[in-house]
């Protein structure tokens, strides 16, 4: 985990597959992930700590976060990937996700 937030780094927003609660990470990496074509692999998380101010929000993730090598999340649970820093180091992925259908839940085959 870093804690040196000057470099690029990314803010991932999204929804907790399980609480459904709205979570905001920061990290140096977002990948493809070996889990397949609709997952995104975050890794090196990036936590300010050289702040006087102690942030909960921020600690809670620290400690939720320690030791986990990477975060596998479903394209479908990001709401948002920002990039910060001064760095020229852009998103890239291997895989093409442009052409990814997303269907409803209430999506249902019509009988003719």
């Amino acid at each position: 985990m870093t804690k040196n937030t000057k470099e690029t780094h990314y803010v991932i927003t999204y929804r907790e597959p399980h609480e459904g609660k709205v979570v905001t990470l920061k990290a140096k990496t977002v990948t493809d992930s070996s889990l397949g074509l609709s997952f995104i692999s975050i890794s090196d998380f990036v936590f300010d700590t050289s702040s006087l101010v102690v942030n909960p929000a921020e600690e809670e993730l620290q400690k939720r976060f320690e030791g986990i090598k990477a975060l596998h999340l479903s394209i479908y649970t990001v709401i948002s990937i920002a990039e910060k820093g001064s760095d020229d180091k852009t998103l890239k992925f291997k895989k093409d996700k442009s052409n990814l259908v997303i269907l409803s839940s209430d999506h249902q085959p019509k009988d003719h």
